[in-house]
């Protein structure tokens, strides 16, 4: 897939914010601080498209971004923000848990692991959140560039041994790294191959649970 337009279109705080659906959508989610801002914009060619910092929890709306205008980008809030109180992780991890229940043009959600570390229980009670919400998700294993090829396989290993252990089946697990474009064309293939499908929604009626914050 070649991305010729990529624009930021909407920067919601909650989920009652997001205009009606309308384009097929994929979602981006993941710990505070696992590049996901930086990943967005190598995905799309656009070096500030998504604002990256150095200090985690920077993504506080649910950020919507038109891609060739065929499908939209949701960046979602990092789960696992230490420096927001308790009740402010509460509302916006309600309205993330929301769309990603009740959003009818949802695609897929790429959930993003960073490959620097072992397995982490907080992305395994997530995914598995995911699973049991019925919400099609990938994994994507974050900055392999960071590593020795031989660190990243381990890491690898060990998640794709955790994910078996905990009954989890993702789509697809991709490696990834944004300053060196790894992964991109795996990813934005895998997208290009969904577009043309209607979307169905995914976990409606679903009663949504939050118990994984609390792990």
């Amino acid at each position: 897939m070649k991305i010729d337009a990529a624009e930021f279109r909407f920067g919601c705080p909650h989920y009652e914010d997001i205009p009606p659906a309308s384009l097929p959508e994929f979602a981006f989610v993941g710990r505070s601080n696992v590049g996901k801002s930086s990943l967005i914009n190598m995905l799309t060619g656009r070096k500030e498209l998504a604002h990256t910092s150095s200090k985690p929890g920077k993504t506080r709306c649910l950020n919507i971004f038109s891609i060739n205008r065929q499908w939209h980008l949701v960046d979602l809030p990092g789960y696992g923000y230490a420096k927001v109180s308790k009740a402010k992780q509460l509302d916006f991890n309600q309205d993330v848990s929301t769309y990603l229940t009740e959003r009818s043009t949802l695609e897929q959600v790429f959930l993003l692991v960073d490959s620097q570390l072992e397995p982490l229980e907080q992305d395994l009670y997530f995914a598995q959140w995911l699973q049991e919400c019925t919400v099609p998700f990938s994994l994507i294993l974050t900055k392999t560039d960071r590593s020795s090829n031989t660190t990243v396989r381990n890491h690898a290993s060990q998640f794709e041994k955790a994910l078996a252990e905990w009954k989890l089946k993702p789509n697809r697990i991709f490696n990834c790294s944004a300053k060196t474009g790894k992964g991109r064309g795996d990813i934005l293939q895998w997208i290009e191959t969904r577009l043309p499908k209607k979307s169905g929604k995914q976990g409606k009626g679903t009663k949504i649970n939050l118990n994984w914050m609390k792990k």
